[in-house]
């Protein structure tokens, strides 16, 4: 296999799992590893130039973007998306242990949730807390 493709393809699961954080980390990361297929395409034998060039390019758009995102978000009528879905309410589609992970759907969404206490499937709850890609809910009735 060409290394283009192996970098390509490693681009391509950076991004699926951007897409699943949120957080633009990886997605910079994986921009960085297409940049290193495309140097890996041009100069196959060159594999120290391909591991710079998808760091450089990773690097420069993380500092970059940084102070971009920054002001963006302190913007006037920004809203935070995670932020939104604090304080809604969900239905939980698979149990949630103490320290384990359940599912909650809220709208037509499911996210994998936590919890401190058990809750059972088909119970209501609230959003507590967003992380990038996790939910921390509580059971519904304790805000009533």
């Amino acid at each position: 296999m060409h290394t283009w493709v192996i970098w390509l393809i490693a681009a391509g699961i950076l991004l699926v799992l951007e897409m699943m954080t949120l957080t633009f980390y990886l997605l910079w990361i994986s921009v960085g590893a297409g940049a290193a297929a495309l140097v890996a395409w041009i100069a196959p034998d060159a594999f120290l130039l391909q591991v710079i060039t998808g760091c450089v390019i990773a690097l420069v758009l993380t500092a970059f973007t940084k102070p971009l995102a920054k002001r963006l978000r302190a913007s006037k009528g920004y809203e935070d998306a995670g932020t939104e879905l604090v304080g809604k309410q969900g239905v939980v589609v698979e149990a949630i242990e103490p320290g384990q992970y359940g599912i909650v759907k809220i709208g037509g969404d499911t996210w994998s949730a936590t919890s401190t206490q058990q809750i059972g499937k088909d119970e209501l709850v609230r959003v507590m807390k967003r992380g990038s890609s996790i939910i921390e809910v509580e059971r519904w009735e304790e805000f009533i």
